[in-house]
């Protein structure tokens, strides 16, 4: 399949900005849970991929993206156990003597599941197993991650960043990171759980890398299935969040991966009753487990940004000033990012439509009786996200300064173009023309910033979104408010903000209307007609209050197009799996821009 996408133009240099799509999330053979499963693509195969290039899936068959070339990429392996699965296949090695190497790589499943437990375990209880203390495999596949993203970073054209997955997991609580270093500097050896489950130990390391000038941060991912964890209102030793974490963690987590193919952590439908648009892409069960998710409070993002605004009130700063990124978590040395070319994660695990759960084995009479038999895990996953920066060129110091600032949005896998501003007196600035982006960043506060107050004023919200050519028009851009009231108490709403095909916002729902978007089920066909390419808007918050505390961030949907597991199924020639939605709307997640009042009088 070929994109219809401009090639990349070289060198740019943009005092106004681009937006560059990458991911800063991918595993290749070093992790364990790709050798497992047949992964032999390695940090360079990573790399030749994000560059639009064709590798090998490890069910034999040729992988390539839809769209075109990435702008960065950032090789994410596990520091746990960083490269000892591959030592344990290779004979002649220490680790190859293990007593459970053979059984790891058993043609006896019930063999490599017992062998494999034993990592896990190892990585739920945060000990690194006694046989496995030797850390020389480990430095060679970090020598190899460095060395890898040397070869392939390209000013100008290409940016790759070093970089590691801390993998904490306590009692299989989802608390993993992504930490991405900002240049060539960087430590001998990563920071892993076996150091310290604590996310506030990994802290403290990338404070101390900081002293003596080496610049990192950490993402925290898939918080959907932290079991309330990732955004408490409390410090892992039990007392109430203070000052000095607060700032700690902002200055060393200043994003969240808000969606990958584990699902979305943006909100789901008991956190957000009133939005009809959270059940999208909801993770069911715990990251490695059928054992299904029920606390959620405290595992995604916008209530977190409302505990944040809470917490302000007592401790004077906000911990979750938290700006938004997506990846795909695609342990092929690759990820599919669309839908409708979609070859799933984790190697020979999912590589088929059989395996992955959109089409049943033949020797099933119904999807009624597929499920009966406990199956299949894959079937929930999804295509993996992106994350969008806007930066004055594509080098790696641009880049890293365009995710300090927060001027960062995610999308659910399509390039969608997305800007947004907040300020006073925008009337008249036209974001489709660089007069307008110049006076909106002379006026204006963009996206992933802070605004204050400007008394007897009322702030607007300016917004602009371009479809993706190889996507779906755009259906409407919303603006997701949060904000706490005298008593310190949260709260959340949704506002359409802009319509697609002419359409207007009603003034008592805060909605457009449906505009009559379908998909043919039969053959994935979209409406011809129906949503546009471009849509913009400015808005005033209705609701504002210039005492509160508030942020606001826009989701931009796009019209409805097949879900991955329905292509399948029409390649397949039978009926979707009536256990997943059909159709999905793909969408792009801004960060947030935060309002205070401190200036008011």
């Amino acid at each position: 399949m070929t994109s219809n996408r401009p090639a990349p133009e070289g060198p740019l240099s943009n005092p106004l900005r681009n937006v560059y799509f990458g991911d800063l999330h991918i595993h290749t053979r070093n992790s364990y849970d790709a050798y497992l499963f047949n992964v032999r693509a390695t940090p360079d195969d990573a790399y030749l991929y994000a560059k639009g290039g064709t590798i090998r899936h490890p069910a034999g068959f040729d992988i390539k993206m839809k769209s075109g070339p990435l702008d960065f990429l950032a090789v994410t392996d596990h520091a746990e156990y960083l490269g000892v699965l591959e030592a344990i296949d290779t004979p002649g090695t220490e680790y190859s003597k293990v007593p459970y190497a053979k059984d790891l790589f058993s043609s006896d499943t019930s063999k490599v599941i017992s062998a494999f437990s034993l990592f896990v375990d190892s990585l739920v209880s945060g000990e690194r197993r006694e046989d496995l203390s030797d850390l020389s495999a480990t430095r060679s596949a970090w020598q190899e991650t460095i060395e890898s993203a040397a070869r392939h970073n390209d000013p100008g054209t290409f940016t790759t960043f070093i970089g590691y997955e801390f993998t904490s997991a306590p009692e299989t609580r989802n608390l993993h990171r992504n930490v991405i270093f900002s240049g060539t500097d960087v430590p001998p050896l990563p920071f892993s759980e076996f150091e310290s489950q604590n996310p506030e130990e990994l802290w403290n390391w990338l404070d101390e890398l900081r002293e003596i000038g080496t610049e990192a941060l950490a993402i925290p991912h898939n918080a959907n299935a932290a079991d309330g964890t990732m955004f408490e209102y409390v410090k892992w030793d039990g007392q109430p969040i203070d000052r000095a974490y607060a700032e700690q963690r902002l200055r060393n987590e200043p994003l969240v991966e808000l969606i990958q193919n584990k699902g979305q952590s943006e909100t789901m439908p008991l956190l957000s009753p009133n939005d009809e648009f959270a059940g999208f892409e909801v993770r069911e069960t715990y990251v490695g487990s059928t054992m299904p998710i029920t606390k959620f409070a405290g595992s995604y993002v916008r209530d977190a940004l409302k505990r944040g605004l809470e917490i302000e009130t007592e401790a004077g700063v906000n911990p979750y000033k938290i700006g938004f990124v997506a990846g795909s978590d695609g342990h092929n040395a690759a990820s599919a990012y669309a839908e409708d070319n979609y070859y799933a994660n984790h190697g020979v695990l999912d590589g088929t439509a059989r395996q992955r759960g959109s089409v049943p084995p033949p020797d099933y009479e119904s999807w009624e009786d597929y499920y009966a038999d406990g199956r299949p895990a894959g079937a929930s996953a999804g295509s993996g996200g992106l994350t969008a920066i806007w930066a004055e060129e594509n080098t790696r110091d641009a880049l890293y300064a365009g995710l300090r600032r927060k001027e960062t949005y995610g999308t659910s896998g399509p390039r969608i173009k997305v800007r947004l501003f907040a300020g006073y007196d925008l009337d008249g600035i036209d974001l489709a023309t660089d007069e307008g982006v110049d006076a909106a960043y002379r006026q204006a506060i963009p996206m992933g910033g802070d605004l204050t107050a400007k008394p007897g004023s009322t702030p607007q919200i300016a917004a602009i979104a371009m479809q993706d050519i190889d996507s779906a028009p755009l259906q409407r851009i919303q603006i997701i408010k949060g904000w706490v009231d005298d008593r310190g108490q949260s709260h959340e709403k949704v506002f359409d903000m802009a319509c697609a095909d002419d359409g207007t916002v009603d003034p008592l729902t805060h909605r457009c209307p449906d505009n009559g978007a379908e998909v043919d089920l039969s053959t994935c066909a979209i409406s011809p007609d129906k949503g546009d390419a471009q849509i913009a808007g400015l808005w005033t918050d209705p609701e504002f209050d210039a005492g509160q505390n508030a942020f606001y961030y826009a989701r931009v949907l796009e019209n409805p197009t097949c879900r991955w597991s329905t292509w399948d199924a029409v390649r397949a020639g039978i009926a979707p799996n009536p256990r997943r939605p059909a159709t999905i709307q793909e969408r792009a997640y801004t960060s947030p821009i935060w309002y205070s009042p401190a200036d008011v009088d």
